[in-house]
């Protein structure tokens, strides 16, 4: 659910930044080789040089080659080395087959030559996204009643379509696929919501209240104090 945008042509970034939310990804964007290492987590601190903890882990990074201070080729063997779950999707201006071969063979799940039509890149993101859920899971998922279409991202319940907001259906996606646990109000907000999100709005509270609403009865969303939120 999470993608990090690493691209240094900064209207672009804004512009895929923009479109994956609208597909329903949380995006977070950097603009240089060495901030996309810190926003992963793999610039050591410290004088035993420990890396630190990634503050948002992403499931997909869509990362250009040609970024400045620290090339793209350097951040993708380092995020490999480092054993990270997260998959890349190299972008480039170069569509010549031994680019694309050298960039697979660094480590990218998946390479993009510019230009690029955008509806292609959403559908590359969300492939790699489902390699690295754990475990696989299916692109419908049903509960009660709910059919939910990870892959068109369409939700039904009881033959009506629901008309879910981007927000509103990774919501829904994450408690389904947390099958009956509990997912708690800062899970949710980590894995939807990009990293600008303030924690202590009620942004959560309140997209799963209109969740509910849209819903309908009998309900299906349970809340417990101090656990969060489950299906």
């Amino acid at each position: 659910m999470r993608v990090l945008v690493a691209e240094d042509e900064r209207d672009l970034a804004a512009l895929l930044a923009t479109g994956l939310r609208r597909a329903g990804f949380a995006v977070d964007t950097v603009h240089a080789g060495d901030d996309a290492l810190e926003a992963l987590g793999l610039l050591p601190y410290g004088a035993a040089g420990t890396p630190h903890d990634a503050p948002h882990p992403y499931d997909v990074l869509v990362l250009d080659r040609d970024l400045p201070r620290l090339h793209g080729d350097d951040v993708a063997r380092r995020l490999v080395a480092a054993g990270s779950p997260t998959r890349i999707l190299m972008l480039t201006a170069s569509s010549a087959v031994e680019d694309r071969v050298d960039g697979l063979d660094l480590g990218a799940d998946d390479y993009l030559g510019k230009p690029f039509d955008f509806p292609e890149l959403v559908s590359r993101v969300r492939a790699l996204r489902r390699r690295s859920a754990r475990p696989a899971l299916p692109p419908l998922l049903e509960r009660d009643g709910l059919l939910v279409d990870t892959v068109r991202r369409t939700a039904v319940r009881d033959g009506r379509d629901l008309g879910l907001t981007p927000k509103e259906f990774s919501v829904l996606q994450l408690l389904l696929e947390a099958d009956g646990a509990f997912v708690s109000a800062e899970e949710l907000l980590e894995r939807a919501w990009d990293a600008h999100a303030d924690p202590f709005t009620g942004a959560v509270r309140v997209c799963v209240s209109k969740l509910r609403a849209k819903l309908g009865e009998p309900g299906l969303i349970r809340t417990v104090q101090g656990a969060g939120y489950a299906l």
